[in-house]
């Protein structure tokens, strides 16, 4: 059994302190129909260049978006006033909830080859080498349970790391200097989905004005039952002119569309690209996609149009 197998045990003793807001299944429906379970594998091809998104698609059709965004003139403009105002080219920090804070997300890139395995995606090392230092970092803003109002709230700052006055946010961009964010929220406001996107277009404003380039994630429930957050997630990437990392679209095709019995959680695998089992799990997905839509957008803002 490979090393990285050993994490489906620390997975096993945080499940009941997974992130979100609880919901039970007779709560919760879904827009499409749960798949017939399958032995076949789910597999995302290895990616060479950026995806384009496809041109006349509206925000409210946000399923058709791809897994993985092209990167417009706004992201890089921001990149090119990142570099001048002193960001750190190679940072980019978390900034979410459980499904971005946890330990099985992004980590095992830093704890060595034998805890991940690129398997065909061997494309991936150069994002891998120049973001070092970032994939294991759990920053000030990314805490289980977090939402748009805690993660600018001052008082849910670290005392002991922030200064008075800092929301959890300003205080990891000070604390950082990230060029990129990665945004994964929305699953603890499913029910306020009005806070919810003044909220989120608070944090924008900030990493705006920063000169962060933000990338934004759908997210792989749907809590809410009409896709609602989701919805106002892809509006604002658009509204923004900032990526979009479709992960929703990128489960799909799983056993019930990733998603464990309540509907929330993602089911668990090892960051394992080259085992069937594990391409069948959500949580294998996501480390794969988002380390896909990373390197889509860094070579996007450092290359001309």
């Amino acid at each position: 059994m490979k090393p990285l197998n050993l994490l489906v045990l620390s997975f096993l003793a945080f499940l009941i302190l997974a992130c979100g807001a609880q919901a039970t299944a007779t709560q919760i429906s879904l827009n499409t129909p749960l798949p017939t379970r399958t032995s076949q594998p789910v597999i995302i091809q290895a990616a060479t260049e950026v995806v384009v998104t496809p041109q006349g698609i509206s925000c409210e059709d946000w399923q058709s978006l791809p897994v993985i965004p092209v990167v417009g003139k706004t992201a890089r403009e921001l990149y090119q006033r990142g570099q001048a105002s002193g960001n750190n080219l190679r940072a980019f920090s978390k900034i979410g909830d459980g499904e971005i804070s946890a330990e099985w997300f992004f980590t095992a890139f830093e704890q060595g080859e034998n805890y991940y395995d690129l398997g065909p995606y061997q494309n991936l090392l150069p994002v891998l080498e120049y973001f070092d230092g970032s994939f294991g970092r759990i920053g000030m803003a990314a805490r289980r349970g977090f939402n748009t109002k805690r993660i600018l709230d001052p008082s849910e700052s670290d005392p002991t790391l922030c200064e008075t006055g800092e929301s959890p946010l300003t205080c990891e961009l000070r604390l950082h200097r990230p060029a990129f964010a990665i945004l994964s929220l929305g699953t603890n406001q499913a029910w306020q989905p009005e806070e919810f996107e003044i909220g989120l277009r608070q944090i924008l404003d900030i990493l705006l004005s920063k000169n962060i380039v933000p990338i934004l994630s759908t997210k792989g429930d749907n809590l809410e039952g009409d896709g609602r957050i989701n919805q106002t997630i892809a509006c604002l990437a658009q509204e923004y002119d900032v990526p979009l990392w479709n992960f929703w679209s990128a489960i799909q095709p799983l056993p019930n569309h990733g998603l464990q019995p309540d509907l929330e959680h993602l089911t668990y695998g090892v960051t394992d690209f080259d085992d069937t089992p594990a391409m069948q799990s959500a949580w294998t997905l996501r480390n794969l996609t988002a380390l896909q839509v990373l390197d889509a957008v860094w070579r996007g803002v450092t290359t001309q149009p």
